[in-house]
Parts: structure tokens; C-alpha cells; sequence
């Protein structure tokens, strides 16, 4: 939408932004993937390459959504003092930060 708000409609005029503004010569099926899917990971060099050729805030560009929460592996020192017997998963949960 950041790009359309801008002028910006095919993945042609993106690509010719980015190398003219941002010195970012991405290849055309990248800029494609940008323009039709929802990349799950973005690199922070190719996101701020996309905010100075559209002239915008990371927060135009990203949609934040929830997600389900992840197992988080319980590391030794962090389970109450008692080192964790292997790759154990908390049910969800987070572990605690050193003290």
C-alpha cells in the first residue's frame, strides 16, 4: 500500500526507485516476492532500502499480526536453578531472564 500511496504500481518502478534512491539493485523476482506474497523475513539493509526510495516510516510498511506463541527452549540456568535435562520445550512460555 506504502508503494501505491506513492505512485509506485509495478514491481519494475520499485526496482528502478530502489537503485536510483537507495543504491539497491534488487533482482526482479525479489522485488516481485515484496509486490505479491508476504515475505516472512525482510532484511534490515532491504528494509531501510524501501523506506528511503518510498520515502516512508518501517511502521508503513510492516503489518504487525499476532502470532501463536512459540516453544521456547528452556535453557540451563534459566529453569530455577536446575540445569534442564536436554531440548525440553516450554508449553509456550518464556523463560526468565538471568538474575
Amino acid at each position: 500500500m506504502a508503494a501505491a500511496e506513492r505512485g509506485v504500481w509495478t514491481g519494475t518502478q520499485l526496482r528502478r526507485l530502489l537503485a536510483e534512491k537507495a543504491g539497491l539493485d534488487l533482482s526482479a523476482a525479489s522485488v516481485s516476492a515484496l509486490f505479491t506474497k508476504h515475505p516472512s523475513q525482510v532484511k534490515l539493509s532491504t528494509l531501510a532500502a524501501l523506506c528511503t526510495a518510498l520515502d516512508c516510516a518501517p511502521g508503513e510498511l510492516l503489518v504487525l499480526s499476532p502470532a501463536a506463541p512459540a516453544s521456547v527452549p528452556v535453557l540451563a540456568g534459566l529453569s530455577g536453578g536446575q540445569p534442564s535435562p536436554g531440548p525440553s520445550r516450554a508449553a509456550g512460555r518464556r523463560s526468565l531472564p538471568p538474575l
